[in-house]
């Protein structure tokens, strides 16, 4: 049984590490095509005439525009060649079928082909999507759509640089407005600080699982790594929850929508976390194989999952980069420390179980024959 687990657990600790070596770069978007981090600050200062009612703010790391009209009246955004775009008013939201911006607004890098239909200059064919008062869309005018950085980011990496300031049109009925606002290119951190602090971090939790479990010391390290699992499920549930704030979530039920539609896996790892480290505060059996299970997919699914904040200036949470980047680190600190303490445990484990079981049968060879 013993040794069955203790495989088990091995081979999830291997993919856990072998999946925090591969995925040090930037890892992959979430849903909504939002990014897990960007090297580009985008900010709203204003909307210019001012109208009291009309709010726009900065979604997913700079990644979307929101705007929530409750005005009363009809509100137009104009698209890239001065055509309607979208309408926000008291009867819900409305995209302009023929606007080239309805399809090139539908992703991050705006490479949605164009249909034949999409003409700026023809009269607007309104399509409803939305019953409330609030838009959420990529603008390529806030946004930096280039690979490489700025000139001025390449000769002076080491500070802020303003990429542009960018402006979007309005109308309000025959009255225009705008939204105003900045881009700035902002240094990325030092990847290698945040990682060797990590690595640092897990080896220290892992060293937990070299105390003996047959002794206080050994049950003492349980029940640390117990609440050390914890915590980092605490902070593993926290973090997608504060993705899905960022990304305009509205209430409990719109964050609970956005968590199982799009971070379902984070969530759970995030829960079973708290759980594993229940059962080893309580030392129930099977609390090794628990921990090391649980570890293993906290650092695969929320510790790796986000690790892109170790290398991006600006995380797409509602608080700042540096609190981002400390729990993305406590979370791979516990998740594959946890992994490697249970590891350690079960091969001690299974070593006493077999230095056990041949001493019964050295003592039954010498026993003489009745």
């Amino acid at each position: 049984m013993i040794r069955t687990l203790l495989a088990r657990a091995t081979v999830i600790a291997a993919t856990a590490c072998a999946a925090t070596v591969l995925t040090a770069a930037p890892a992959a978007a979430h849903g909504a095509d939002a990014p897990d981090g960007s090297d580009y600050r985008t900010r709203v200062t204003g909307v210019t005439p001012a109208r009291p009612g009309l709010t726009v703010r900065v979604i997913e790391a700079g990644a979307r525009l929101e705007l929530t009209n409750r005005t009363g009246r009809a509100i137009e955004v104009i698209g890239y060649s001065g055509e309607p775009y979208l309408r926000i008013g008291p009867d819900g939201v409305y995209e302009n079928s023929r606007s080239p911006a309805t399809y090139l607004n539908r992703t991050l890098a705006g490479d949605t082909a164009l249909p034949a239909d999409a003409d700026p200059a023809a009269p607007p064919s309104w399509r409803r999507v939305d019953d409330g008062a609030t838009v959420r869309w990529h603008d390529q005018r806030a946004l930096w759509q280039e690979s490489a950085p700025p000139d001025a980011a390449r000769v002076a990496p080491e500070r802020e640089h303003r990429v542009r300031d960018w402006t979007i049109p309005l109308r309000d009925g025959a009255d225009p407005a705008q939204i105003a606002g900045t881009l700035d290119w902002v240094p990325p951190p030092d990847a290698y600080t945040w990682w060797a602090v990590t690595i640092v971090g897990l080896l220290a939790v892992g060293a937990l699982g070299l105390l003996a479990a047959a002794y206080t010391a050994g049950a003492r390290a349980l029940s640390a790594v117990g609440v050390l699992l914890v915590v980092g499920g605490a902070v593993a549930v926290l973090y997608p929850v504060g993705r899905e704030l960022d990304a305009g979530a509205q209430g409990v039920g719109g964050v609970l929508a956005g968590l199982l539609g799009g971070q379902v896996w984070a969530l759970l790892t995030g829960l079973g976390a708290l759980a594993a480290g229940g059962y080893a505060l309580a030392r129930r059996p099977a609390a090794d194989f628990a921990v090391a299970l649980a570890g293993a997919c906290l650092a695969l699914f929320s510790g790796v999952a986000n690790a892109a904040v170790f290398t991006r200036s600006v995380a797409p949470v509602p608080w700042s980069s540096e609190v981002a980047r400390v729990m993305v680190a406590a979370v791979l600190i516990t998740g594959v420390g946890a992994t490697a303490a249970g590891v350690l445990r079960l091969h001690a484990a299974s070593r006493a179980a077999t230095r056990s079981a041949e001493a019964a049968d050295a003592q039954r060879g010498a026993t003489p024959a009745g």
